[in-house]
């Protein structure tokens, strides 16, 4: 143990028995009775040692003078307290202690030779201004009040840190300057009020070792373990924002000190009382117990009707003491107790964790030896709940905060062009007087422009049936080998019956993929064909690791195998994500020019409608330059995003093409917000029209033909009117300029749609790694003073 804990102190310690040597001389002077005696015989034995009574300085000395101090200190330190007591001779906020009782030394006998005993959050600098304030309150007769709870953090035997408050009496210590000390004035005092911080200050006017402390202190410790690791529970759970920044150690380690047992674990299963599921609580680093290697289980599953009823309905705990004894009781609970003994868990307590009577989970602890968590000590979590509860709740509100901004950003998005909108209709109805009948206006915006656009994946709906047929031939392949080699080793009816019942399958997928072949295989292979393969897993060797090699292979989650389906997902993720990324980044760019309502959508590729007009924006001056100039940027994104999946395409798990296709819709519409879907949608029956031409569109054929108008490579444009078609088709000569689009372009009717006829098309190729035609788009006011320079 470091006796000098800190480099520097304003005192010079003479650890001396000179007031109690005081006391005795007092005594043997009365003469009454034993006591004067029994003083006489102490102060005889102390005078060879005239330090005892000058002071020591030499601390080695204290073990030389061993017994000569415990007899000194007798009545200080009785005997028959010693087992009780925790209590020792000291220095006030040093390391410095001596004549410790019985119960003081088991103490730091079991905290081990390499403890280094030292006070909680207690640094030099606060050390150096207690050690002045002892001055300016013993010597100068100040009142600076630096009392605070003081406390060790000491382990015991076991390893769990158990917490003892520190007490000191100072009674039989003097303070005296030397030469070196600077009298303090009034004005001093004042000033070192207000300059805790200040510590070259303090040492300005409390010189390093220029005050002499003589004497000793008394040291009582008061094991605080239980307050102190619940206020440290309290601190930690208030400090952190993030539930997950008090970590499961850090836990641990407090519940280990309040319950006393070292080989605590503590665990966390959310509860969702809606579907009646345990779930995997959102927290990093927090087992479950309940659960394991699950990540949700229906709760009747786990408990019986009785248990469950006790922590759900009456949201009770439930107590185990003895789960091996409670696994053979006939209690209907013999499958959870078996759970708990394979994690190596024999004491447990599960205490529902509940929140303006909202049940939102369980607290599990558990331990690995009976007895240990029972219910006497089950009381102790009345205490720490409640903190903890707050905490979890606090947690799970900021967490559905960020569910619903997600939610509100990516799926129901007020975009914030039409915001305004919406802000002044909830403005109204939160400011209307209290009592008065209040109904919600129809947000509608009209006379606006629509413009749509796609980028579709080709042929996702034939590709996804290539994948979904290739999985499931491969699975069927693997079984019919594994069956065959079974019927190898144990010829029987039901094995060849299989073999004759897979090849069925495989013949049959092999012609022709139906609409419910996947779901007839998929539940023909694991309702039936992975039954018999477990039946067969412990015949022999070479079959147990044939059929533990197919399993292998399978994926984990469905049970099949799922690597070309698996590819496929993946690749119209990433497509999905990956150009709506490109055309968000394009359109807040956009935003610049005039205000317009956006909104996209992923679907087997990127859909995107946009809407502009005066109603948005009634702030900003309106004109069909805008509208043009958004055409104009439109046309230009959908050439970036087909360049964007140029180069994306190699990088795909699975090769898929696309197809870009733009709507021109002259005639402006309106647009209501829909309560009941959240979202916009055309307003009237007219309107409606532009809907039925949207979603029909991209499935058209090339009137009088067979062949798609979208082709993989070329943006297809949809247009009604004579004047659409001039003005992209300047749009278009300006892109070939810019080297953006090719020379060639396709003009043709499109077939006639149910209710709508007269559609035309423009079509043309786009130039792909040009980088003058990428990274930056082009305004309408270019395009114009283009085509007149030319």
């Amino acid at each position: 143990m470091s006796v000098e804990q800190f480099e520097s102190s304003p005192f010079e310690v003479q650890i001396s028995f000179h007031v109690v040597m005081e006391k005795l001389e007092e005594i043997a002077a009365s003469d009454v009775d034993y006591r004067s005696d029994y003083a006489k015989a102490l102060l005889r034995h102390t005078e060879p040692y005239p330090e005892l009574r000058e002071g020591i300085a030499d601390y080695s000395q204290l073990e030389k003078h061993r017994q000569l101090i415990k007899n000194l200190l007798a009545d200080l330190f009785p005997t028959a307290l010693t087992h009780n007591e925790i209590k020792a001779a000291t220095i006030p906020f040093y390391n410095i202690v001596f004549n410790y009782t019985e119960r003081f030394g088991k103490i730091l006998q079991e905290a081990g030779s390499e403890f280094d005993m030292s006070i909680r959050n207690f640094n030099g600098h606060q050390f150096y201004v207690m050690c002045c304030c002892l001055i300016l309150n013993y010597h100068y007769g100040y009142h600076f009040d630096f009392s605070r709870p003081f406390f060790y953090d000491i382990p015991d035997a076991d390893g769990i840190i158990r917490h003892y408050r520190i007490m000191y009496n100072a009674d039989f210590i003097d303070i005296l300057p030397t030469d070196k000390a600077v009298d303090i004035t009034e004005e001093d005092a004042k000033l070192l009020m207000d300059s805790f911080d200040n510590i070259e200050l303090w040492k300005e006017k409390f010189p390093e070792k220029s005050w002499i402390l003589k004497g000793f202190g008394i040291m009582s410790l008061f094991d605080a373990t239980t307050e102190s690791a619940i206020s440290n529970l309290k601190s930690n759970l208030l400090k952190s924002e993030d539930f997950d920044e008090i970590t499961k150690s850090n836990l641990e380690t407090i519940f280990k000190s309040i319950y006393k047992i070292p080989d605590l674990r503590i665990g966390f299963t959310e509860i969702n009382t809606e579907d009646n599921l345990f779930r995997i609580a959102p927290f990093e680093d927090v087992s479950s117990y309940i659960l394991r290697d699950k990540s949700e289980l229906n709760c009747n599953s786990v408990f019986c009707d009785e248990s469950l009823e006790k922590i759900m309905g009456e949201r009770s705990y439930f107590i185990i003491s003895d789960v091996e004894s409670f696994a053979q009781s006939d209690c209907g609970e013999t499958k959870f107790a078996q759970h708990l003994l394979s994690q190596n868990i024999k004491s447990c307590i599960l205490a529902p964790v509940m929140k303006n009577d909202r049940l939102i989970g369980i607290i599990e602890l558990v331990c690995s030896r009976p007895g240990e968590l029972n219910s006497i000590n089950a009381n102790k979590l009345s205490y720490i709940l409640p903190f903890l509860t707050d905490s979890i709740d606090r947690y799970y509100s900021e967490l559905q905060n960020q569910v619903d901004a997600i939610i509100q950003k990516e799926y129901t998005a007020i975009h914030h062009s039409v915001y305004w909108k919406f802000r002044e209709e909830a403005l109204r109805h939160i400011n209307a007087r209290q009592g008065e009948s209040f109904a919600y206006k129809e947000i509608i915006f009209k006379e606006i422009y629509p413009l749509y656009g796609q980028i579709d994946v080709k042929g996702s709906s034939g590709a996804r049936n290539q994948s979904t047929e290739k999985d499931l031939i491969r699975q069927l392949e693997k079984l019919l080998g594994l069956f065959r080699f079974i019927f190898k080793r144990e010829p029987l009816p039901v094995v060849e019956q299989h073999i004759f019942e897979l090849q069925s399958h495989e013949d049959k997928l092999k012609k022709q993929l139906k609409a419910d072949s996947e779901a007839v295989i998929q539940n023909y292979i694991q309702d039936e064909v992975h039954p018999i393969l477990q039946h067969f897993d412990s015949v022999d060797q070479d079959i147990h690791s044939r059929i533990h090699d197919y399993f292998a292979s399978l994926d984990q989650k469905v049970k099949m195998v799922y690597d070309s389906r698996k590819d496929f997902d993946e690749a119209m993720s990433i497509i999905n994500k990956h150009l709506a990324e490109v055309l968000d980044k394009k359109q807040a760019e956009a935003q610049q020019f005039y205000p317009h309502y956006y909104e996209r959508f992923k679907t087997d590729g990127v859909e995107h409608n946009l809407y502009i007009g005066a109603s948005i924006a009634p702030k900003h001056p309106y004109s069909p330059l805008y509208l043009q100039n958004l055409r104009l940027w439109q046309l230009q994104a959908m050439c970036e995003m087909e360049n964007e999946y140029y180069k994306l395409r190699p990088a795909l798990p699975y090769d898929l093409d696309v197809t870009s296709l733009i709507l021109v819709f002259s005639t402006p519409i309106s647009i209501r917000f829909r309560m009941d879907e959240k979202r916009f949608d055309v307003d009237g029956t007219y309107n409606a029209r532009y809907e039925v031409v949207k979603k029909r569109i991209d499935k058209s054929n090339i009137k009088g033909t067979d062949k798609r108008i979208t082709e993989n490579g070329k943006i297809t444009i949809v247009y009604s009117q004579k004047q659409e078609e001039a003005e992209y088709r300047r749009y278009i000569k300006f892109l070939q300029h810019k080297n953006m689009l090719g020379e060639v372009i396709e003009h043709f009717d499109v077939e006639d749609l149910q209710g709508v006829t007269g559609l035309k098309a423009l079509r043309v190729s786009v130039i792909y790694d040009n980088e003058n035609g990428r990274g930056r788009t082009y305004s309408y006011e270019e395009l114009l003073k283009e085509l007149e320079s030319r």
